[in-house]
C-alpha cells in the first residue's frame, strides 16, 4: 500500500508540475503574440502636459516596434486619480498601459481620504522612463531675479509672496512645501484646477514649479525667468540656472514619469514591455528628443520601479504629513 500511496503521490506531483509547466508555456506563447489588438497608453494628465508629451512619443516607437497602435488615451482630473483608477479596472491582458507619474502612487494617499485605487497592489510595475526635474519658474517682471533673493524677500516679510501650482497636493505644491521648510520661509499657496501656467506668464502670480518639458519651452521664449532645478546638479539645457541644493542645502525633488499595468497581468507581458521600452530608451534619437526636454532617459527593471516607488512614498509621505496638506 506504501509503494501504491507513493506512485499516487509521485503521479500527482508530475502532474502538477505539469500543469504549470503548460501554464508557463501557455503565458510565454501569449507574450509571443502580445500585442494582438492596438494597445491603450491612458495618460491622466491633458493633452500638451509633460507626460502627455513623453508618452507619446513613447507610444509612437513602441508601435513601430510591436506592430499595434499604441493610442495614448488622455483621462485628466482628480490628481491623476481618474486615469488610474480606469487603469486599476481594466483587464489585466497588457492592452492597457499606465503612463503615471510619481505623485499618483507616492504622494495621492497621503493627501485624498478616500482614494479609488490601491497605488500599489493595483498596479504592476514595469519601467521607469524618464526622470523629470522641475523648474522653479518666475514671471518675466517678478522683482527678486535670483532664488537667493526670493528667499530674502521671504523672510523678511512671511506670506506676503504667493505662488501657484496646479492644485492642492499636486506635485507643484508639494516639493514647494519641502523647499519652503527646508528654506525657513512662508510662501501663499494659490491652488489652481488648469491655467496655472497662463497666470504665471500673465503675471497674475508670480512663481509657480513647472517640469522641464514645459518650462524650458517658456523660458527659451522669455516669458518667464528661472529661479532654480529640482536636481543635486545644474540641467545642461539651462546651465546658468541653479540646482536649488545650491541655495537650500538637503533639498532634491525630481520627479519621474513610467509605465505600469494592471495587477495581475501575466510575467512574460511585462517582461516583453520592459524589453521594447528598454530599446527604445537606448535609441540615439530619445536621447536627442529627451535632452531637448530637459528629461533624462531612465530604463529600470519592474523590481528596481518597486523599490523606487517605496523610498518616494517614504520620503514624500513624511514631507506630506509634515506640511499637514490634505484635500477635502
Amino acid at each position: 500500500m506504501g509503494q501504491i500511496s507513493m506512485r499516487r503521490t509521485a503521479a500527482h506531483l508530475w502532474t502538477a508540475v505539469a500543469m504549470v509547466m503548460a501554464c508557463a508555456t501557455g503565458q510565454a506563447g501569449a507574450a509571443d503574440a502580445y500585442p494582438s489588438k492596438p494597445v491603450r497608453v491612458i495618460v491622466p494628465f491633458p493633452a500638451g502636459s509633460s507626460p502627455d508629451i513623453v508618452a507619446r512619443y513613447l507610444a509612437g516607437k513602441l508601435a513601430e516596434r510591436m506592430g499595434q497602435p499604441f493610442v495614448v488615451d488622455n483621462r485628466a482630473g482628480a490628481g491623476g486619480m481618474l486615469g488610474a483608477e480606469a487603469v486599476a479596472k481594466a483587464p489585466p491582458d497588457g492592452h492597457t498601459m499606465f503612463f503615471m507619474v510619481n505623485s499618483i502612487v507616492t504622494m495621492n494617499q497621503f493627501i485624498y481620504k478616500k482614494l479609488p485605487y490601491d497605488p500599489v497592489k493595483d498596479f504592476a510595475p514595469v519601467s521607469i522612463v524618464a526622470a523629470v526635474p522641475y523648474v522653479l519658474i518666475a514671471n518675466k517682471d517678478f522683482p527678486h531675479r535670483t532664488l537667493a533673493q526670493l528667499i530674502a524677500a521671504a523672510r523678511a516679510k512671511p506670506a506676503s509672496i504667493d505662488y501657484a501650482s496646479m492644485g492642492v497636493g499636486g506635485a507643484g505644491h508639494v516639493i514647494m512645501e519641502l523647499m519652503t521648510s527646508l528654506a525657513g520661509v512662508r510662501l501663499t499657496h494659490v491652488p489652481y484646477k488648469s491655467g496655472a501656467l497662463v497666470d504665471v506668464i500673465g503675471g497674475q502670480v508670480p512663481l509657480i514649479f513647472q517640469p522641464t518639458t514645459t518650462a524650458i519651452e517658456q523660458v527659451k521664449a522669455g516669458t518667464v525667468i528661472p529661479l532654480g532645478t529640482t536636481g543635486t546638479k545644474r540641467l545642461p539645457a539651462l546651465p546658468d540656472t541653479p540646482a536649488i541644493a545650491e541655495v537650500v542645502p538637503g533639498f532634491e525633488a525630481d520627479g519621474w514619469q513610467g509605465v505600469e499595468v494592471p495587477a495581475g497581468t501575466p510575467a512574460p507581458i511585462i517582461a516583453r514591455l520592459n524589453k521594447e521600452i528598454a530599446a527604445v530608451l537606448a535609441l540615439p534619437e530619445t536621447k536627442t528628443r529627451f535632452d531637448a526636454l530637459g528629461i533624462q532617459a531612465r530604463s529600470t527593471s519592474p523590481a528596481e520601479m518597486a523599490g523606487v516607488i517605496a523610498a518616494d512614498i517614504d520620503k514624500w509621505g513624511g514631507v506630506i504629513r509634515r506640511a499637514k496638506i490634505a484635500f477635502d
